[in-house]
């Protein structure tokens, strides 16, 4: 696969600038900010060493968190997995992909390349037909053909220990990173780089939240976004919603609504994400439908 021209320069800056422009012209999204007055400190940000392979050489974990970022999507299909016994979609996906690293190592660049549906139903306990199952292969092959000849390790510290860098590289090398105007899991990979102590970043508090689908949940229950009557009606019927203007511009406003809240309580977006995240798992929020979109991006 041939290199694309990197995402752009600065790409945080992109990120903010064109969520920026979203929100100042909304058509389904209102954002007030004083609706929340504080967001609790949540636990540190840390990885799981039950459910995520952190145990093994440098080189192995860091193959590990690029496997596994490379198929961290499909909250609008999660619905529709099997699920491990207490696991969301994402944890049945990550503690598949741990079990095969304990148990047999990575894959090679190469063998990444020649990964098809039934190789990944396999190690995540899917049925090959699942739509998700094609789409994880081509983004595996998409990691294999990214990385070539190198190793993980050469890929982290070709960024120079710049994470915004290292996301521009995934954004411009791999399409189902190249989330145009949010790069979603290319901030994610070098935060879970660096949680893991695989990589060391010097511009981490540069990056954005990880706009996906819970953090704007999070925010439309606490108040904080308030939605078009049509469009809340239907994410409320549970009701899936197409990717295009509607979609982007909730994860536009939660991202710059977020961006307004890390300033005023004096934390970096991507801790605040992690705050509302975890705020996230509480019933109150649990309990009401959050939007869902089949995306390859989140």
């Amino acid at each position: 696969m041939g290199k694309r021209p990197p995402a752009r320069a600065g790409l945080c800056d992109g990120v903010r600038a064109a969520c920026a422009r979203i929100a100042a012209e909304p058509r389904w999204v209102i954002i007030d900010t004083e609706a929340l007055e504080t967001v609790e400190p949540g636990p540190e940000p840390a990885l799981d060493p039950e459910h995520h392979f952190l145990e093994g050489p440098r080189e192995d974990v860091a193959l590990y968190l690029f496997t596994l970022d490379s198929v961290n999507f499909g909250s609008g299909w999660f619905p529709t997995m099997r699920k491990s016994p207490g696991l969301s979609g994402y944890f049945t996906v990550a503690s598949a992909l741990t079990e095969r690293f304990r148990r047999a190592g990575p894959w090679s660049p190469a063998e990444l390349r020649g990964l098809d549906a039934a190789a990944v139903a396999r190690v995540t306990g899917q049925d090959r037909e699942h739509e998700l199952m094609a789409l994880y292969a081509e983004a595996l092959r998409d990691l294999g053909a990214f990385l070539g000849e190198r190793s993980a390790a050469e890929v982290i510290d070709g960024a120079d220990g710049s994470a915004e860098d290292l996301a521009a590289s995934l954004a411009a090398g791999m399409p189902f990173f190249d989330d145009r105007g949010f790069y979603k899991r290319a901030q994610i990979l070098p935060t879970d780089l660096a949680l893991a102590g695989v990589a060391s970043f010097h511009d981490l508090d540069r990056l954005t939240i990880f706009a996906d689908n819970l953090v704007p949940h999070v925010l439309r229950t606490d108040g904080v976004l308030s939605y078009q009557r049509d469009l809340a009606a239907l994410i409320d019927a549970e009701e899936l919603l197409p990717p295009g203007p509607a979609e982007r511009e909730i994860r536009a406003c939660a991202l710059h609504a977020c961006e307004i809240l890390a300033v005023r309580m004096g934390v970096p977006p991507a801790t605040l994400d992690h705050w509302l995240w975890n705020r996230g798992q509480a019933p109150r929020y649990k309990g009401r439908p959050r939007h869902r979109t089949r995306s390859v991006f989140y």
